[in-house]
Order: structure tokens, then sequence, then C-alpha cells
């Protein structure tokens, strides 16, 4: 069966698989977003099973979200190029093959490699989701359908700790940390038969042409930013890991300036000229960033404190993070009523429960002796969520508010790709504060060792609290003094 066949699906056949088509393109979105998290619980039996070292763990875990990032901005155009069901289903082929690769990977090396082109693949798929949606759908049923995908979104947030640490736990076939990426073989082969059989063929821009150059530039600039912060601890910060993050800046100028130039000259650019010009928009990507460095980071330096430093099974360590999600799921039903009122006072004031409840959360850290009381998590873990729900819509709203119609979708692709290029930077940041403090010689569990974890997790929690008092400081004098201007 060739996945390149062009023979599109009569409108009236492709209109009435829509709720078909739907489920399919959800199926795929739930397996990226719950292999985001899964990974987190697994990392302490894959530091076990192949001798990873800190930096290795570290990239296990940033190396997917960073080649999310790089991709989504592109291939989200490549799909009005080559067609966006092709995209898509060349992505769920890429991400079901490598995540049979990571499964059974011999080596951590062989790991971060497959894990690579996993995110490659799923920036492949996933800006097709949406995309296909808005096109199959007509525009009464399209509330409807985001509000499904928000759900979707959330309950593969909280399933995702949770599936992996049962998985893990089960040790079905001694494959112990194995399953969390195997488990995608089943899935993404009913999402292709789905795709094959309901998906339809939909028109693709003749016009356009892809940007290989100005891609290029966009990726440049995102790995001269976060190599050397992953690397840097271990090798000691040699010159030219400064060097790199130097280069980052006038990489990041080259792509402005020949976006801005392919754009002058008629042809298809990733970043439309209107966005590059966009100041609110281009300090709201700032904010967007900002923001989500302040999480993943935490969880995967959670997964280990929990696991390598206390004896927790991977399902235990899941559990123990659920009031997280379930946070950010109950936030989401109560913010969604507000609509488009006070979102920057809803950003800080998100922003100001993850203060609060990271310093709990610090504190809970601090105060553990030789055990570990599991149920001391939930209610600052249940503030941070909520926090987190309460934030992350209407950050989400307030920088698409500074984008024209006719941008938007290049300006919500931009927008997702710095969500994860800042979840890539949170990555790093915690993982050189938790590794540097704990040492290679201090992953070893047991008693002897707990001081040195609760130490470096609670001060990886600081960087965390930091950037959420930033982000309630910078947002919330912007939302007073817009309110004193109105006023």
């Amino acid at each position: 069966m060739s996945i390149s066949s062009n023979a599109s699906l009569r409108p009236e056949t492709a209109r009435s698989n829509r709720w078909a088509a739907l489920a399919v393109l959800f199926l795929a979105s739930f397996m990226n977003l719950i292999d985001v998290s899964i990974v987190n619980v697994a990392l302490p039996q894959i530091q076990a099973d192949t001798g990873a070292t800190a930096t290795q763990l570290e990239w296990v875990a940033a190396i997917y979200v960073l080649a999310l990032a790089v991709g989504l901005l592109p291939f989200g155009r490549f799909g009005d190029v080559f067609g966006r069901r092709r995209l898509f289903i060349w992505g769920l082929i890429g991400f079901t093959v490598s995540s049979t690769v990571c499964g059974l990977a011999p080596d951590v090396v062989t790991l971060i490699a497959a894990r690579a082109v996993k995110g490659i693949a799923a920036a492949m798929m996933v800006p097709q989701v949406l995309a296909i949606a808005h096109v199959i759908f007509p525009p009464e049923e399209k509330s409807r359908v985001f509000g499904l995908f928000g759900t979707v979104s959330s309950l593969a947030v909280v399933a995702g700790p949770i599936i992996g640490g049962a998985l893990i736990s089960a040790d079905i076939a001694g494959l112990g940390w194995r399953l969390a990426f195997l488990i995608n073989i089943p899935l993404g082969i009913a999402a292709l038969i789905g795709a094959r059989t309901f998906v339809p063929v939909l028109d693709t821009d003749s016009d356009a042409r892809p940007d290989w150059i100005g891609t290029g530039l966009f990726i440049l600039a995102a790995v001269l930013l976060v190599l050397p912060l992953i690397e840097g601890r271990a090798l000691g910060w040699p010159l030219w890991c400064f060097a790199a993050l130097f280069a980052s800046i006038p990489a990041t100028l080259a792509f402005i300036a020949f976006e801005r130039r392919r754009s002058a000259s008629g042809l298809s650019a990733l970043m439309p000229p209107g966005l590059l010009s966009n100041g609110p928009y281009l300090r709201r990507l700032g904010l967007v960033a900002l923001f989500f460095s302040g999480v993943p980071g935490l969880f995967l330096v959670l997964a280990i404190f929990l696991q390598s430093g206390f004896g927790l099974t991977a399902l235990q360590s899941g559990l123990v993070t659920t009031p997280f999600p379930v946070g950010v799921m109950l936030a989401s039903m109560t913010i969604e009523r507000f609509g488009n009122r006070h979102l920057s006072a809803r950003i800080a004031g998100g922003a100001a429960l993850l203060v609060v409840g990271m310093i709990a959360l610090q504190l809970v850290i601090r105060s553990i002796g030789a055990e570990l009381n599991p149920y001391a998590f939930t209610l600052p873990l249940l503030v941070c969520g909520f926090g987190m729900g309460t934030a992350i819509m209407s950050l989400f709203q307030v920088t698409m508010s500074s984008v024209e119609p006719q941008e938007a979708g290049a300006g919500s692709g931009a927008m997702q790709a710095f969500q994860q290029i800042g979840a890539a930077l949170g990555i790093a940041i915690a993982g050189q504060i938790f590794f540097g403090l704990l040492g290679e010689g201090g992953m070893a569990p047991g008693a002897a060792n707990a001081y040195r974890f609760v130490e470096a997790a609670a001060m990886a929690t600081t960087y965390s609290i930091a950037v959420f008092a930033i982000l309630t400081l910078l947002v919330g004098v912007s939302a007073w003094k817009t309110r004193k201007d109105t006023t």
C-alpha cells in the first residue's frame, strides 16, 4: 500500500467520515503528548539498565522536545507544499518505527538517536492534526472539535506518567522500561490503518516552495542555544560552549534577515514578514518559551528523585506526580467559562499560583529525611497544576490575539515551536542544577545519598520558582498598566 497516493476522497465522503478521521488525528496527537511525559518515569530504569551518564539521561529527555521544536515550524509549512495527509502518514510511520527502535535499543546512544528521529517524526505529524480538522469540519462544529482537542490533551498529560509507570512496573516478558516505547507499535498501526481509511487527501498550495535555507538557519540557532547547556557541565564548560551560546544570537538574526529578504522577493517563508515585525507577538513568544521552561525539567528531576533517591517504583512515581496534570485539567475546565476576559490577569495569577506551589514543593522536599511520604506532594503539585492550567490557555490566547487572521497558521506553529524550545531549555537548566549538585557518584540509591538527592532536587526547584516569579512580575505589571490606562 503506497503512502504517496494522491487519489482524493470525494467531498461528501470526507465530510461523512470526519468524526472517524478526527479520532485518528487525536490518537496520533495522544501518542505524541504521552511520549513527552512517559519517558520521565522510565529514566531511572534506563540509567540502571544501560549505565547512562547524567548527561545522556538529559539527552534522552531533551532530544525529543528539541527535535520536535525545530521541526514544528518547517513541517507545518511543508504540509501546505507536499500535502497534509501525506506528511501526517509519513510522520506516523516514522514515529512508530522509531518507537520500535527505542524499545529495542541495545545502548543509550542508540536510544538517543532514535528519540531524535522520533521527535522529527512527531513534528511532521503534529501540525497536520488541527490543520486537517480545520478543513474537514464546518464552522458550526469547530468549537466542539477544539474543545475535544483540549480534553484529549489534558487526558494525555494525566495518562502519560500512569501508563508509563504501570507498564514499567508490570515488567511484561522482562521488557521493563522498553514497554514505555513499544506500546506505540499497536497504537501506531491502528492510527495508520485509520489514516489510510478515513483521513482525506486535501488540496496543496501549488505556489508554495520549501524554505530549506530558512529551515537550516532556524535549526542551527536552536541547536547552538541548547547543545552547550546540556553538554557544558559534563565537559567542564570548555570555550566552545560559550562560543556556541554567543553564536546563537547572530544565527537568530541571520534567520530573521533571510526570512524578510525571502518574503520581499515574493517567496514563501517559514515566518511571514508580518510576524517578524510584530513586536507584541515576538515578546509574547519569549514569555511562552520562559513559561514552558519552568516545568518539564522539574518533572525529569522528580522522577529520578523519587525512584533512584527513595526507591519508589515507576508506577508509584507516576502516581505521586498525578495531582499536577489533574490540577491542569481542573483549571482548564474552570477558566474556560471566562472566555477572552482578563487574560493578562489570569496569566499573572496562574504564575503566582505556580510560585506558591513550587515554594511549597521545595519545602516538602527539604523536609524529607531518610523516608519519604508520597502524600506530602499532593497539595503542592495540585496547586502548581491549577496555576499552570489557569495561565496556559490565557497565554496562548493573548499571544495569538496579536496575530492577523491570515497569519494564524504560521503564528500558531511558531508558538508551538517556542513552547518546545522552552521545554528543552528547562530540561537542560534543571538538569545542570540537579546533576551538578548530585554528582555522578551520587546517583546510587540508599540512605547514604538521600541528603544529596534532597539538596539537588530542592535547588532544581529554585529555577522554577524564579521563572514563575519573573513571569508574575512582568505580566502583572503589564496588566496593571493596561487597567490603569483604561480607567
